[in-house]
């Protein structure tokens, strides 16, 4: 059965002016996807010279608008494809909507045409592996599977190949949801902390971006965590806004009327009166309790569309995805764990509650603007040696040194500064001793000196293995 929807957009897109603003990886297959349709492209970017990944746009009959003043002349378009990375309140977009022109994004377009269920998943932390193990439920279950967003490949140029008993599961962060006007069938919230202060105007706008997820809903299914300040906050939403959705939450702290939580060392659901068992907490791969956490948001995903067979396969055997608290070498008895998608002191601070002994920790990095007052308990609590690093190596440290003062104490973990990332696993290895536990988690973003986490990480891996 044809996608009607996706049909009546392609009528509409034919011939329409159209400005991709952002030439990055997610917006270069909907350029192609765009110009296949009969939509006049013109791509748009502040960057003057592209990467070899643009080169095959140069095959096609686009036009190019490079350099500073890429966001000129907007008001000229019927379309705007807005990347992420542009903020939606930017002067030069506001100005184009008021004119008339239609602002879109490429996640936008999926959730708005999309022929079958979609299940999205957002929050501060542990978004990325709360989706992956959705993915793998639903697969072991014999769905098949698209995986996008934040993760995966972009889905709308996809869209033609999708049918209507396909789950497609997708990763938003708060930049794609801000502007965001439909909500997926299954929307999940992992947790709320203080993040992207520098994009955002305002911890509230944050905030409400990611209720963006659920606010649009209709008869769905809305995971919130138990556990979190904020999910006071969301289920006001719900209620103010009449949304006729099911509610269920997740926990590792209590038991939940409607969810998933920690039981008697085992993972349960009680979800439409049915009490299960999913597994031991012993035989769960993942390392740490936000990894419990997890698998808990994601069960309560769709427990009820894969069973607790295919919930139970999976995590007892998956141990986790790249980037996230992965132990990837061991040394002399010294383990090395790259835990490079720790971005936030919360998500730091999780992974500091993985271990039994204290650590070495690697932190430090690009300023988001968000505070670290919290993280000094931590680090006292859980860290022998802080090797820091980074434009937040101050913040850091600060934090830990107030912490000390608050409590009154004497004796607290080695701080230790460096420039560059090789000095920081130099002096590592050097005073690291068999049992230790060697982890980058570096509660800040990349950006002062990787492209993302993701290089980050491999440089940290690479650096190792070459000890």
């Amino acid at each position: 059965m044809n996608n009607l929807k996706l049909e009546k957009f392609k009528q509409e897109i034919y011939g329409k002016k159209v400005a991709v603003i952002g030439i990055g990886v997610s917006n270069i297959p909907a350029i192609e996807y765009l110009n296949s349709l009969g939509a006049v492209i013109t791509a748009c970017d502040k960057k003057i010279k592209l990467g070899d990944e643009c080169s095959k746009l140069f095959d096609l009959n686009l036009s190019f608008n490079l350099g500073e003043n890429y966001l000129s002349d907007l008001t000229s378009y019927d379309y705007i494809l807005r990347s992420p990375g542009i903020k939606p309140f930017t002067k030069e977009l506001e100005e184009a909507k008021d004119k008339g022109v239609q602002i879109i994004s490429e996640i936008e377009l999926l959730v708005s045409l999309c022929p079958c269920k979609i299940i999205g998943i957002t929050g501060s932390d542990g978004k990325t592996t709360t989706t992956t193990l959705v993915s793998k439920f639903l697969k072991e279950a014999g769905f098949n599977v698209y995986l996008g967003g934040n993760i995966g490949i972009p889905l709308f140029s996809k869209l033609d190949k999708i049918n209507k008993n396909d789950i497609v599961v997708v990763e938003l962060s708060s930049f794609q949801l801000m502007s965001m006007k439909e909500s997926p069938t299954i929307s999940c919230i992992t947790n709320i902390s203080p993040n992207h202060l520098d994009y955002h105007r305002s911890f509230e706008e944050y905030v409400l971006s990611k209720a963006n997820i659920f606010l649009h809903q209709k008869n769905g299914i809305i995971v919130l965590n138990a556990d979190n300040n904020f999910t006071t906050q969301y289920l006001n939403l719900i209620k103010l806004n009449n949304i006729n959705s099911s509610v269920r939450k997740f926990s590792v702290i209590d038991k939940v009327k409607e969810g998933v939580y920690l039981d008697k060392g085992y993972i349960v659901s009680n979800i439409n009166g049915k009490y299960e068992e999913i597994a031991k907490i012993s035989d769960v791969k993942l390392v740490g309790i936000h990894n419990l956490a997890n698998i808990c948001a994601a069960a309560s995903c769709v427990i009820d569309i894969t069973g607790t067979d295919a919930i139970t396969s999976v995590i007892t055997t998956f141990r986790g995805v790249e980037h996230r608290m992965e132990l990837f070498r061991t040394i002399n008895g010294v383990n090395w764990y790259n835990d490079s998608i720790g971005t936030s002191p919360a998500r730091t601070i999780a992974g500091l509650l993985s271990f039994d002994d204290k650590i070495i920790l690697i932190a430090g990095g690009y300023d988001k603007n968000i505070p670290y007052d919290e993280i000094g308990k931590y680090i006292i609590d859980n860290v022998k040696i802080l090797i820091l690093i980074g434009k937040t190596a101050p913040k850091i440290e600060k934090a830990v040194l107030d912490e000390k003062l608050k409590q009154g104490i004497d004796n607290i973990c080695e701080i230790v500064n460096f420039s560059t990332l090789e000095e920081c696993v130099t002096y590592a290895n050097n005073i690291s001793k068999s049992g230790d536990n060697v982890v980058l988690s570096p509660a800040s973003a990349s950006f002062d000196m990787y492209k993302n986490f993701e290089e980050r990480g491999d440089y940290f891996k690479m650096l190792v293995n070459n000890i």
